[in-house]
């Protein structure tokens, strides 16, 4: 994109579509001020509506959130010739959990074995290198270690290597503390072994999430920002949302609502859901310091996540993080000094020398950890 906010170059979605490879997008247009397209009108910005004969706000497919998922979901449908919207509460794709997190693309051996988690992590990390190709965002299979500093948690790591055996990730290994150290010199010298997973990778989320909605948008799907679904129910054709810019119907509803999925679920649903709100916070250092390691360096899991962990960023950077906080606001991602500290302490656990003089910025985000697992 230029300076000025011009053209973006990309290659898009298989050639059965229709869709041609390597158009050149041009941002669609906007209604100013009010939208006379939309019941009681839209404050801008949002995507020109579509009028149709079915009417003004009855869509075949309407998506609840433009994270990361909302927009694949969204790139995926508009191969279709259906008429489809994303609405988000915020002013942007990309403002929520989509925006602050550990930016891997993760191999898929820490899953249970048989979990729905399990097989979309691996069906998603195999397609990540040709869809950072098709759209054009940083991408990097740079390889993971799950590191661990002791003999005696040994077994958790064997039973770690069986279970993305059985998950079906490719290329996985044990290594010893040896081979540890020629693949990372900076790992501390206690770590006795680790598991190593060459299919790994990093990602920019920013640019993975702006890809996907830029592409579907070209595609046809519409996008309604700062809407937000304040109520939802079942009708005779499907489904209608109460928004906080009117009314919309939909045949069918993706919810893809991130921390707040449980709220929209529970409305339709006879099987309730419960997503607790897990705070992480995460140090970013400077440019000097991306080179410690090359590796995404992961610490043995336990139940609250993967640990904290130490890896290059796709634009050059460090990361350290994320700590695990479970909390009910779940708008609160305001940084706090004592998990800072307690990050700063556990990732020197297993990389040395991290120079924590050089962070640049200091950010919090939240997961969607659902009772389940699942």
């Amino acid at each position: 994109r230029s300076p000025e906010g011009g053209t973006l170059h990309y290659k898009i979605i298989d050639e059965g579509s229709g869709k041609v490879p390597g158009r050149i997008w041009n941002p669609p247009l906007r209604c100013r001020g009010r939208c006379p397209h939309w019941p009681g009108g839209l404050p801008a910005p949002h995507m020109l509506c579509k009028q149709t004969t079915r009417g003004i706000n009855m869509y075949d497919i309407i998506i609840i959130g433009a994270g990361v998922s909302g927009c694949a979901c969204a790139r995926e449908l508009s191969r279709y010739d259906a008429k489809i919207l994303v609405v988000e509460k915020e002013e942007d794709v990309c403002c929520g959990t989509s925006k602050a997190n550990s930016a891997i693309v993760h191999a898929g051996f820490d899953a249970a074995h048989g979990s729905l988690m399990a097989k979309m992590n691996l069906e998603g990390n195999l397609m990540m290198p040709q869809l950072a190709k098709d759209l054009d965002f940083a991408f990097k299979m740079n390889g993971s270690l799950v590191v661990c500093m002791s003999e005696e948690d040994l077994p958790k790591l064997h039973a770690l290597y069986e279970n993305g055996v059985k998950n079906g990730v490719k290329g996985l290994e044990i290594v010893d503390a040896k081979r540890l150290h020629e693949l990372e010199p900076n790992v501390s010298k206690n770590a006795v072994a680790a598991l190593w997973a060459p299919t790994g990778g990093i990602v920019c989320p920013f640019g993975l999430t702006i890809a996907l909605a830029e592409n579907a948008c070209d595609n046809g799907v519409e996008f309604c920002f700062l809407t937000e679904v304040e109520h939802i129910e079942k009708t005779a054709e499907g489904y209608r949302i109460k928004t906080n810019q009117g009314d919309i119907e939909a045949a069918c509803v993706v919810n893809a609502a991130g921390v707040y999925a449980d709220t929209i679920h529970n409305e339709v649903s006879e099987k309730k859901l419960h997503i607790t709100a897990r705070k992480g916070d995460y140090c970013l250092l400077d440019k000097e310091a991306g080179n410690l390691v090359s590796h995404t360096i992961f610490q043995l899991p336990t139940r609250m996540g993967k640990g904290v962990l130490v890896s290059p960023t796709v634009h050059g950077n460090l990361l350290t993080g994320p700590t695990a906080t479970d909390i009910d606001d779940k708008e609160q991602t305001a940084t706090a000094a004592e998990e800072l500290e307690s990050l700063m302490s556990r990732a020197v656990l297993s990389v040395k020398g991290i120079p924590f003089r050089q962070v640049i910025t200091s950010f919090a985000g939240l997961r969607a950890h659902e009772d389940g697992d699942d």
